[in-house]
C-alpha cells in the first residue's frame, strides 16, 4: 500500500516529530510510505522556546520527507495538495496537534478526500491553553475529515461530542524505544550529580502552566525531607513563578534544576534515577512522558485528568492521584515509591508502533 504522511518531521524536534517518526518506521516495514512535512511550523515571534530544530546532541532520527508546506503561507496548501496527489496513495495519514496547524492540514484533509481515504491522527482535539479562534479553526479541521485516530479515550470522547459525523478509533500512544537502554542508578546519580540516599521524583517535558509544576512543588513541601525533584525540562515563558513557590516553600535544596530542552541522548539518564514519574497535569489529553517511563520501567504518578488514567492499569504502572491537589499528589508519590514497582516489560510490549501501524491501516481500509 502506498501511504503519504503529512506532519512534522525531522530536521523538527518535539514530542510529535518523535511519534511521527517512529509511526514512520513501524509503517514501512509493509508499506510505501512519504513524509511529507513543513517548511516553516511556526513564526519565531510565537515560538515560546529557543528552537525549533533538533541539535547535534539529540539521537534524532532522520527520518526523508519532503519539505513543502509551510502553516502562514497559504499558496503552500495547494502545492502540497498537488505533490501528494502526484505521489498518488491508497492512504494520506495527517498528524493533527493544534489548532494554529488545522488551517493548512485541514485544507489539506478537504482536498484530497476525493482521491484516496485520509485518516487523522489527533493528539489534542482541544488544546491545553485555549485562545480565542481555538473553536473555529478546531472545527474547520475536523469538518474536512471523516476518519480520526484518537490516543486516547479522552480525545475520543472530544471529537465525538463535537463531530458524531466522523468515524473514530482509539489507539493507545506506543512506547518509545529510540532513548536507549536504563542506565545504572548510582551511574545516573554520579551524571546528574543527584544524591545518592534520597528518594527521587521526576518531572520531564516542557514547562507549561496547564502541566502542574507548582502543584508537585506543593507536594513536596508535604513529603519527608528525603524526597528530592528533579525539574527537567525547557521553559515556556518565565519560570519565576516556580522559583518564587521553591523559595517560599524553603525547599530549595531538594529541588534540582535542569531547566533546558533535555537531548534525546540524555533522556536515559534523567528516567534511571527516578523512583518515580510525576505527571501533575491540570488538564491532558495523552502524554508521550508516560510512553517514555514505560520504556524505562518507572512507575508514574498522574493527577486524573484527560487520558491519563488510561495508561496506568497496573499498580506496577504507577497511580491516579484522587484529586488535583499537592495533598492528594503527595499521597500517591509515597504509595507509588514505597511499593517500590516498576512497569514490566511485558507490559509496555502491549503498547508497540508496529501493533498501531497495523491498527492505523485495518481502519484506514474499513
Amino acid at each position: 500500500m502506498k501511504i503519504a504522511f503529512l506532519s512534522t518531521f525531522y530536521p523538527f524536534r518535539g514530542g510529535i516529530a518523535q511519534f511521527n517518526g517512529a509511526l514512520y518506521r513501524a509503517l514501512e516495514k509493509e508499506h510505501d510510505v512519504e513524509a511529507f512535512n513543513f517548511t516553516t511550523q511556526y513564526p519565531k515571534m510565537l515560538f515560546p522556546g529557543k528552537t525549533q530544530y533538533v541539535s547535534d546532541q539529540d539521537n534524532a532520527d532522520a527520518i526523508p520527507s519532503q519539505r513543502v508546506l509551510n502553516s502562514m503561507n497559504p499558496s503552500t496548501y495547494l502545492q502540497t495538495v498537488r505533490k501528494i496527489k502526484k505521489y498518488n496513495p491508497d492512504v494520506l495519514i495527517i498528524g493533527y496537534w493544534m489548532p494554529y496547524m488545522a488551517p493548512s492540514l485541514g485544507y489539506v484533509a478537504g482536498k484530497m478526500q476525493q482521491y484516496c481515504e485520509v485518516v487523522a491522527i489527533v493528539h489534542n482535539a482541544t488544546p491545553h491553553e485555549s485562545g480565542r479562534l481555538d473553536n473555529q479553526l478546531s472545527r474547520y479541521f475536523f469538518k474536512r475529515n471523516s476518519k480520526c485516530i484518537a490516543l486516547s479515550k479522552a480525545v475520543n470522547a472530544d471529537i465525538q461530542s463535537k463531530f458524531p459525523d466522523i468515524s473514530t478509533k482509539v489507539l493507545l500512544h506506543p512506547v518509545y524505544e529510540h532513548f536507549g537502554v536504563k542506565l545504572d542508578k548510582l551511574e545516573a546519580y554520579d551524571q546528574l550529580q543527584l544524591p545518592t540516599t534520597k528518594k527521587h521524583i521526576l518531572f520531564f517535558g516542557l514547562i507549561r502552566e496547564y502541566k502542574g509544576l507548582d502543584l508537585l512543588l506543593q507536594a513536596v513541601s508535604l513529603l519527608p525531607d528525603d524526597y528530592h525533584l528533579t525539574v527537567a525540562g525547557e521553559v515556556y515563558g518565565s519560570f519565576d513563578r516556580y522559583q518564587q513557590l521553591i523559595d517560599r516553600l524553603n525547599i530549595g535544596d531538594r529541588v534540582h534544576l535542569h531547566l533546558k530542552y533535555i537531548p534525546d541522548e540524555q533522556v536515559k539518564v534523567f528516567f534511571s534515577m527516578a523512583d518515580v514519574v510525576a505527571l501533575p497535569y491540570k488538564s491532558a489529553t495523552q502524554s508521550g512522558i508516560v510512553a517514555i517511563a514505560k520504556h524505562f520501567e518507572q512507575p508514574v504518578v498522574a493527577t486524573d485528568v484527560g487520558g491519563l488514567s488510561e495508561f496506568i492499569q497496573h499498580p506496577d504502572e504507577g497511580m491516579i492521584a484522587h484529586n488535583t491537589t499537592p495533598e492528594s499528589l503527595a499521597k500517591a508519590i509515597r504509595k507509588v515509591v514505597d511499593h517500590k514497582g516498576g512497569a514490566t516489560s511485558t507490559q509496555s510490549a502491549a503498547y508497540s508502533w508496529d501493533d498501531f501501524a497495523t491498527e492505523l491501516i485495518h481502519f484506514a481500509k474499513d
